[in-house]
Protein backbone atom coordinates (compact mmCIF):
# COMPACT_ATOMS: atom_id res chain seq x y z
CA UNK A 1 0.00 0.00 0.00
CA UNK A 2 1.43 3.81 -0.72
CA UNK A 3 2.17 5.61 1.96
CA UNK A 4 0.50 9.03 2.01
CA UNK A 5 2.38 12.63 1.58
CA UNK A 6 1.82 12.96 5.81
CA UNK A 7 2.90 9.56 6.68
CA UNK A 8 6.12 10.22 4.73
CA UNK A 9 6.88 13.55 6.57
CA UNK A 10 5.76 11.78 9.64
CA UNK A 11 8.45 8.91 9.12
CA UNK A 12 10.91 11.76 8.33
CA UNK A 13 10.19 13.63 11.41
CA UNK A 14 9.07 16.89 9.28
CA UNK A 15 5.94 16.29 10.36
CA UNK A 16 4.97 15.83 14.57
CA UNK A 17 3.73 16.40 17.63
CA UNK A 18 5.45 19.30 19.94
CA UNK A 19 3.69 20.93 22.95
CA UNK A 20 1.47 23.54 22.37
CA UNK A 21 3.24 27.08 21.88
CA UNK A 22 1.13 30.08 22.52
CA UNK A 23 4.74 31.92 22.31
CA UNK A 24 5.58 30.49 19.32
CA UNK A 25 2.32 31.16 17.93
CA UNK A 26 2.72 34.76 18.44
CA UNK A 27 6.11 34.71 17.29
CA UNK A 28 4.90 33.92 13.79
CA UNK A 29 1.74 36.15 13.93
CA UNK A 30 4.00 38.42 14.07
CA UNK A 31 6.14 37.45 11.61
CA UNK A 32 2.92 36.96 9.22
CA UNK A 33 1.63 40.60 9.56
CA UNK A 34 5.15 42.07 8.76
CA UNK A 35 5.33 39.96 5.54
CA UNK A 36 2.03 41.39 4.49
CA UNK A 37 3.20 45.05 5.39
CA UNK A 38 6.05 44.12 3.35
CA UNK A 39 4.20 42.92 0.51
CA UNK A 40 1.83 46.18 0.66
CA UNK A 41 5.28 48.44 0.50
CA UNK A 42 6.45 45.96 -2.51
CA UNK A 43 3.20 46.56 -4.09
CA UNK A 44 3.29 50.37 -3.84
CA UNK A 45 6.90 50.57 -5.55
CA UNK A 46 5.95 48.03 -8.11
CA UNK A 47 7.68 45.37 -7.07
CA UNK A 48 5.31 42.77 -8.07
CA UNK A 49 7.12 39.70 -8.09
CA UNK A 50 8.12 40.10 -4.81
CA UNK A 51 4.77 41.33 -3.49
CA UNK A 52 3.29 38.09 -4.12
CA UNK A 53 6.37 36.35 -2.28
CA UNK A 54 5.98 38.01 1.00
CA UNK A 55 2.00 38.09 1.17
CA UNK A 56 2.11 33.77 0.24
CA UNK A 57 4.52 34.32 3.59
CA UNK A 58 2.01 36.12 5.27
CA UNK A 59 -0.04 33.38 4.67
CA UNK A 60 2.20 30.76 5.31
CA UNK A 61 3.34 32.41 8.94
CA UNK A 62 -0.38 32.54 10.02
CA UNK A 63 -0.71 28.92 9.32
CA UNK A 64 2.43 28.18 11.08
CA UNK A 65 1.19 29.87 13.65
CA UNK A 66 -1.71 28.41 14.13
CA UNK A 67 -0.22 24.33 13.78
CA UNK A 68 2.31 25.98 16.83
CA UNK A 69 -1.22 26.38 18.44
CA UNK A 70 -2.45 23.39 18.52
CA UNK A 71 0.97 21.59 18.68
CA UNK A 72 1.84 20.41 15.19
CA UNK A 73 5.33 21.33 13.71
CA UNK A 74 5.44 21.31 10.10
CA UNK A 75 8.78 21.84 8.46
CA UNK A 76 7.26 21.18 5.08
CA UNK A 77 4.60 23.66 3.24
CA UNK A 78 2.67 21.37 1.00
CA UNK A 79 2.16 19.52 4.49
CA UNK A 80 1.22 22.56 6.33
CA UNK A 81 -1.41 23.26 3.89
CA UNK A 82 -2.75 19.70 3.43
CA UNK A 83 -3.37 19.58 6.94
CA UNK A 84 -5.72 23.33 7.25
CA UNK A 85 -7.78 20.77 5.09
CA UNK A 86 -7.61 17.42 6.42
CA UNK A 87 -7.06 18.41 10.35
CA UNK A 88 -9.22 21.81 10.20
CA UNK A 89 -11.77 21.35 7.76
CA UNK A 90 -10.59 24.69 6.23
CA UNK A 91 -11.43 24.14 2.31
CA UNK A 92 -11.94 27.94 1.42
CA UNK A 93 -8.56 29.07 3.32
CA UNK A 94 -7.02 25.56 1.91
CA UNK A 95 -7.63 26.79 -2.00
CA UNK A 96 -6.76 30.64 -0.69
CA UNK A 97 -3.56 29.69 0.23
CA UNK A 98 -2.77 26.48 -3.05
CA UNK A 99 -3.33 28.71 -5.17
CA UNK A 100 -1.05 31.51 -3.60
CA UNK A 101 1.60 28.85 -3.39
CA UNK A 102 1.35 28.23 -6.61
CA UNK A 103 1.32 32.26 -7.66
CA UNK A 104 4.08 32.59 -5.37
CA UNK A 105 6.35 29.85 -7.29
CA UNK A 106 5.58 30.90 -10.50
CA UNK A 107 6.46 34.74 -9.96
CA UNK A 108 9.23 33.93 -7.89
CA UNK A 109 10.90 31.10 -10.14
CA UNK A 110 10.24 32.12 -13.58
CA UNK A 111 10.65 35.55 -15.39
CA UNK A 112 7.78 37.45 -17.21
CA UNK A 113 7.80 40.15 -20.22
CA UNK A 114 7.53 43.67 -19.50
CA UNK A 115 4.08 43.12 -21.75
CA UNK A 116 2.77 41.05 -18.41
CA UNK A 117 3.32 44.04 -16.11
CA UNK A 118 -0.31 45.06 -15.72
CA UNK A 119 -0.92 41.54 -15.18
CA UNK A 120 1.61 41.18 -12.56
CA UNK A 121 0.32 44.34 -10.93
CA UNK A 122 -3.38 42.95 -11.10
CA UNK A 123 -1.80 39.29 -9.92
CA UNK A 124 -0.11 41.25 -6.86
CA UNK A 125 -3.05 43.00 -5.66
CA UNK A 126 -5.15 40.50 -5.92
CA UNK A 127 -2.46 38.50 -3.87
CA UNK A 128 -2.21 41.30 -1.20
CA UNK A 129 -6.32 40.83 -0.55
CA UNK A 130 -6.17 37.32 -0.56
CA UNK A 131 -3.19 37.63 1.87
CA UNK A 132 -5.24 40.24 4.33
CA UNK A 133 -8.83 37.85 4.35
CA UNK A 134 -6.29 34.90 5.09
CA UNK A 135 -4.70 36.59 7.76
CA UNK A 136 -7.77 38.07 9.12
CA UNK A 137 -9.09 34.04 9.16
CA UNK A 138 -6.43 32.69 10.51
CA UNK A 139 -6.22 35.08 13.88
CA UNK A 140 -10.89 34.37 14.13
CA UNK A 141 -9.97 30.62 14.34
CA UNK A 142 -6.71 31.24 17.15
CA UNK A 143 -8.99 33.29 19.01
CA UNK A 144 -12.04 30.82 18.48
CA UNK A 145 -9.88 28.12 19.60
CA UNK A 146 -9.87 26.43 23.25
CA UNK A 147 -8.18 23.26 24.76
CA UNK A 148 -11.01 21.17 24.08
CA UNK A 149 -10.56 22.00 20.07
CA UNK A 150 -6.90 21.60 20.19
CA UNK A 151 -7.20 18.00 21.98
CA UNK A 152 -9.47 17.08 19.15
CA UNK A 153 -7.67 18.33 16.02
CA UNK A 154 -4.29 16.35 18.22
CA UNK A 155 -6.65 13.19 18.04
CA UNK A 156 -7.18 13.36 14.61
CA UNK A 157 -3.57 14.25 13.77
CA UNK A 158 -2.74 10.83 15.38
CA UNK A 159 -4.84 8.61 12.81
CA UNK A 160 -4.48 10.92 10.07
CA UNK A 161 -3.41 9.24 6.96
Amino acid sequence: MKKSFLNKLKEENKLILVEPSTNICKSYLEKADNCLKSSKILLENNLYENSVSMAYYAMYNSLTALLFKIGIKCENHTGSIILLKKLLEKNELFDIISYSKKERVDKQYYVTSKEDLDLSECSSKDMVEKAETFLIQIKLILNDINQNNIDKIREKYKVIK
